[in-house]
């Protein structure tokens, strides 16, 4: 495959775009942290810890979904480099890596929401107790 410097660019506005999205993510999840932490200090309740081990799961998980597509985005501006330079061997290499860490990075994704959909189940059945 003929590897052009449009095809990596085309990766710039999707990463951009799902870094947004995990940085809203995490900004949501630090404010709920902090609240729950309010909540913790004035009641020691044992289903807050439960939500505050959930909210460390995810804050890990998220913090690992960035790194990977951080990493995605440096290895597609590499890419990049390698097409202008010429060496199109490392170029298409360095391009498929960065599409796998794409693929962890949404993958991670997936298992962020997955939980995430698990904790508000949990917490709408206690509601319902």
């Amino acid at each position: 495959m003929q590897l052009s410097l449009s095809i990596p660019a085309l990766l710039f506005p999707a990463i951009s775009l799902t870094m947004l999205a995990y940085n809203a993510r995490y900004l949501a999840i630090a404010a709920l942290i902090r609240q729950l932490h309010k909540q913790f200090e004035e009641t020691s309740a044992q289903p807050l810890k439960q939500q505050i081990n959930q909210l460390r799961k995810r804050l890990g998980i998220i913090k690992n979904m960035q790194a990977t597509a951080i990493i995605s985005f440096l290895l597609a501006a590499v890419t990049m480099f390698l097409i202008y330079v010429e060496v199109n061997v490392w170029a298409n290499i360095v391009f498929g890596i960065s599409l796998v860490f794409l693929v962890i990075s949404l993958i991670l994704s997936l298992l962020e929401v997955q939980l995430s959909t698990k904790a508000l189940g949990i917490q709408l059945k206690n509601m319902e107790n």
